[in-house]
């Protein structure tokens, strides 16, 4: 067969490319045949990392009204309250107000803003409870399961995950373990404190199932769970799963004397003789996590809730469970779901308050009005239902959409 040389080489080359583009087309198993596949990758990560949450906003002619109304509750409380922080609100997955009043910095006058980070306190509960229902879906854990599954040590026994879920644990506080048991200067972390406890005088209030009583005990031992099944620390664990492929570039998880501290990072503070504001340092307490110490703005937290309600974290039905109100033993309902309280009057309002070292924070879920509020302050403001109250009554007066 006769092919003129040109011919023959655009041949040659054609063959070539087609050749490469297959190879690399093909999954790596197929390419190599040796290559260790042992370690399975999640899709669903993956995915979630390629697409972070896209924050959208009303157009400011839909929203002026309820701009100007929450303006001025924000300036009325911050003259007469001392507020000095942020306030989200959201309606149908999209931002309706984002603000922020008052004084980052005190002693430099520095203002608040957007991207200021505030310590979460208790709302920082519900991304241990997520945590703990992504590894049950991953099938590492049950909720049935005994925390001596895990440390055979742990001195109360016959307590599950559920109860430490949702209050029914009975556990001691662990501060008071924190503050008498630990002996050494530096402030001790949860593996530490795990190590205490077998030779704690602490006693266990009731059996477990009994009755409900919030617990932070029951928090900081479910992270050391997610910790000993996962090999990571907590912090790098919400981390991976979380934070990053949701795009929430100003959430992390901080511990006293252990992790530096982050540009943009509040300091709580504490009103001294009526007008001085003094900074809150860190205590002994303050290395512990999955009760407390989850630090955002009010953006990350709003991508956190509309990922968690729209099922981009967790299935549907481990988002049911969480906002599901538990029962004792004997079949008597309690205020609390996974790591969310839920309104006993109306089960459609999921919340969490937090108050912790100066800061006090909220994050509600009205889901039959699919609307978001959230509330961020550091210099120990006491009316978060006040403000949370007023702010609902505003959206729903001047916001038609």
């Amino acid at each position: 067969m006769n092919i003129p040389s040109k011919k023959i080489i655009f041949y040659i080359v054609s063959v070539f490319c087609v050749t490469v583009i297959t190879f690399f087309a093909l999954p790596a198993q197929e390419k190599n045949n040796d290559l260790d596949t042992t370690t399975p990758t999640d899709p669903k990560v993956e995915l979630k990392a390629k697409n972070p949450i896209q924050v959208e906003y009303y157009p400011i002619e839909t929203t002026k009204k309820v701009h100007l109304k929450l303006d001025s509750l924000l300036q009325r409380i911050h003259k007469r309250h001392d507020f000095h922080g942020a306030v989200l609100v959201a309606k149908n997955n999209k931002i309706v107000y984002q603000n922020q009043v008052g004084y980052a910095d005190f002693r430099k006058r520095a203002p608040l803003e957007e991207t200021s980070i505030f310590q979460l306190a208790s709302v920082s509960k519900q991304f241990t409870a997520a945590a703990i229902m992504h590894l049950k879906e991953q099938g590492k854990i049950k909720l049935s399961d005994t925390v001596n599954q895990y440390f055979p040590k742990f001195p109360y026994k016959h307590i599950t995950i559920k109860n430490l879920l949702q209050h029914t644990a009975g556990l001691p506080k662990y501060f008071w373990i924190a503050e008498h048991e630990w002996e050494k200067e530096k402030a001790p972390t949860n593996i530490d404190l795990i190590k205490v406890l077998p030779s704690s005088k602490a006693r266990r209030y009731f059996r477990p199932g009994l009755k409900f009583d919030y617990s932070n005990t029951g928090y900081f031992v479910l992270a050391s769970i997610v910790e000993n099944v996962s090999g990571l620390s907590f912090s790098s664990y919400l981390k991976e799963h979380f934070f990053d492929p949701l795009g929430m570039k100003n959430t992390f998880v901080y511990r006293f004397q252990v992790d530096s501290i982050r540009k943009n990072q509040l300091i709580g503070y504490r009103i001294y003789r009526g007008w001085r504001h003094i900074k809150i340092r860190g205590t002994v307490n303050d290395a512990i996590v999955g009760d407390k110490n989850v630090y955002s703005t009010t953006k990350d937290l709003f991508k956190w809730s509309y990922a968690l309600n729209s099922g981009k974290v967790l299935s549907k039905e481990s988002v049911k469970q969480m906002y599901t109100r538990g029962k004792t033993k004997y079949g008597r309902k309690i205020p609390y779901g996974f790591g969310f309280r839920i309104n006993s009057a109306n089960e459609q309002k999921i919340y969490h308050y937090g108050k912790w070292n100066g800061f006090s924070t909220s994050l509600t879920n009205y889901l039959d009005d699919n609307l978001v509020v959230i509330v961020l302050e550091h210099t120990c403001y006491n009316s978060l239902k006040y403000i949370n109250r007023k702010i609902k009554k505003i959206v729903t007066d001047y916001l038609n959409v």
